[in-house]
C-alpha cells in the first residue's frame, strides 16, 4: 500500500505553531519514505468553519513550503457520512439518545459526587418502543452514541511506544449531534478508510480519540493506519496553545517577519532529542527527521529561541535563495553579492534588506551629536572620491585619525551614524562603497 499522511485542520481559527508541528510530522514522513500528504480540511462544523480560516491554512502551509499531493474538504462528503452512518444503525452500532446538556451534565456530577468515573449509564439502550415514539411525536431530535466494545484496545505507537486504553472507562461517543452535524470520528475515520491513509500523526491529546477509532475502523472493515502521537506543546507558563485565542498563530509569526525554515528547523527537532541544526530546505530537513526521537512530555516553545534561530537561518542564507528578493529590490546583478555579503551578518529580519539599500541609494538624514557636528563635517571633506571600494573606509579613518586625533568608538561611531543614521550595523569597509548619497554640510 502507498505511504499516505494527512494534516486534517479545521478552519474555525488560525493555525498555531503546535497545529503546524502536527502538519510538519506527517509532511517529513511522506518525504522520507516516497509517499503523499493529504490536506483535508475537516469543515463538518458548518456554522464556525469560515473561508478565512482555509484560506489562511493554505498560505500558511505555501509560506513554509508544505506541499499536499492531495487535496479534500469534508462538507464535500457529507453523502458518504450518511452511508456508514446507516449501514452503523442497522447494524445497532450506533443508537439514539434523548437526553439534554443539562441531563447529561447532573448525571455527570452525580458520579463524580459519588467518586465515581463520569461514564455514560446507556440509559438510551433501555427505553421502549413507545418511549422513542413519543420522542418522536414531541419533534426531539435524538444524538447517536457509538456502542463501544468495552474491551482494551492496544497498538504499537511510532512515538511512545505500547498503548493499550482500557475503553471500559469511557462513554459510548457522541458521533452525530442533535442537528444532524457528524463530528470528528465518524468523518474522520470514513476520510482515513477511503484515501487509504497508512500513518497518522497527531497530539497526546487524541490518544484515547485513537483507541475509539480503532474499534470503529475494524468495525468498517478498514486498514488500521500506524498511529505516532507527538507531545503537546506549551508557552513558558505551561498554558497549552489555543489556535482560537490566536495564541502564537502562525499568520503573526509569518507577519512579523520570522523566517519560515526556521519554524521548519526548530519545529523538527524541538521536544526530540536532537537539536536544532540551521538548514535550508525541507529536503535537507527531512533527511535529518527522526520521528522516534520525540518523547511525550508536554513542551515549552519559547518565542525568543524562536526569534534567535530565525535571524540566524537569514544570516547563513546562501544568495542563491535570496537573490530574487534582491532583484526585485532593484540591486543590479553585478552588486548582489557584495551587497549580501556586507549585510547579512547584522540582520534580523528581511525587511532591513529593503531598509539598507534605500540607505543606500536615497541616503539619510545624518544623526549628529552637537559636540560631533565639526567632526563629521570635516571627515566628510576628505572622504576618498568615488568610486569607493573596500579598501575606502579603512584609508579615511585612517586619515580623519590623523587630522583629528580621534580614535576608536569615538571615531567610528559618528561616522557610521551621520552615514547610516545608525548606532550599529554591518561592517561599514563592505557597506560604505554602496552608499550613493552622502551628506553634504
Amino acid at each position: 500500500m502507498k505511504f499516505l499522511t494527512r494534516f486534517a485542520p479545521s478552519p474555525t481559527g488560525y493555525l498555531h505553531v503546535g497545529n503546524i508541528r502536527t502538519a510538519l510530522f506527517n509532511f517529513l514522513l511522506s518525504k522520507q519514505n516516497g509517499g503523499k500528504f493529504l490536506l483535508r480540511i475537516d469543515d463538518t462544523d458548518l456554522e464556525r468553519s469560515k473561508q478565512i480560516y482555509e484560506d489562511e491554512i493554505k498560505r500558511d502551509l505555501e509560506w513554509l513550503g508544505i506541499e499536499w499531493d492531495l487535496y479534500e474538504k469534508q462538507s464535500n462528503r457529507f453523502e458518504r457520512y450518511i452511508d456508514v452512518f446507516e449501514k452503523l444503525k442497522i447494524e445497532h452500532k450506533i443508537y439514539p439518545c434523548y437526553e439534554t446538556k443539562s441531563e447529561l451534565n447532573l448525571k455527570r456530577k452525580k458520579l463524580l459526587n459519588m467518586g465515581k468515573p463520569p461514564v455514560y449509564d446507556r440509559a438510551a439502550l433501555k427505553l421502549s418502543h413507545d418511549e422513542h415514539k413519543k420522542y418522536e411525536k414531541d419533534g426531539i431530535n435524538p444524538h447517536w452514541r457509538f456502542l463501544l466494545d468495552k474491551k482494551g484496545v492496544s497498538w504499537k505507537d511510532k512515538i511512545i511506544g505500547d498503548v493499550r486504553i482500557d475503553l471500559a472507562s469511557l462513554s459510548d461517543p457522541v458521533f452525530v449531534k442533535e442537528d444532524g452535524q457528524f463530528l470528528y470520528t465518524l468523518a474522520s475515520v470514513c476520510d482515513d478508510i477511503d484515501f487509504n491513509i497508512t500513518h497518522v500523526v497527531r497530539g497526546l491529546d487524541h490518544l484515547t480519540n485513537t483507541a475509539i477509532q480503532i474499534q470503529l475502523i475494524r468495525n468498517l472493515n478498514g486498514d488500521v493506519p500506524v498511529y505516532g502521537h507527538h507531545s503537546l506543546l506549551v508557552d513558558l507558563s505551561g498554558d497549552n496553545l489555543s489556535k482560537r485565542l490566536g495564541s502564537l498563530s502562525v499568520r503573526d509569526l509569518r507577519n512579523s517577519g520570522v523566517e519560515p525554515m526556521a519554524l521548519i528547523n526548530l519545529m523538527s527537532t524541538l521536544g526530540s532529542s536532537n537539536s536544532p541544526k540551521i538548514l535550508h530546505s525541507l529536503n535537507d530537513v527531512a533527511s535529518f527527521f527522526e520521528i522516534n526521537s520525540f518523547g511525550s512530555a508536554p513542551t515549552k516553545f519559547d518565542l525568543n529561541l524562536l526569534n534567535s534561530m530565525s535571524s540566524k537561518v537569514l544570516r547563513k542564507t546562501p544568495i542563491n535563495i535570496i537573490k530574487k528578493e534582491l532583484i526585485e529590490l532593484g540591486i543590479p546583478n553585478d552588486d548582489q553579492e557584495n551587497f549580501w555579503e556586507a549585510i547579512k551578518e547584522n540582520l534580523n529580519t528581511r525587511e532591513e534588506i529593503s531598509q539598507l539599500w534605500d540607505i543606500c541609494i536615497n541616503g539619510i538624514y545624518p544623526v549628529i551629536e552637537k559636540e560631533d557636528l565639526e567632526f563629521v563635517k570635516t571627515a566628510i571633506k576628505i572622504l576618498p572620491q568615488a568610486p569607493l571600494d573596500k579598501n575606502s573606509w579603512k584609508i579615511w579613518t585612517n586619515q580623519v585619525s590623523e587630522k583629528t586625533g580621534r580614535k576608536g568608538k569615538s571615531l567610528f561611531l559618528p561616522l557610521r551614524k551621520a552615514l547610516t543614521g545608525k548606532n550599529i550595523g554591518p561592517d561599514m569597509g563592505k557597506l560604505l562603497p554602496f552608499l550613493k548619497k552622502i551628506p553634504e554640510f
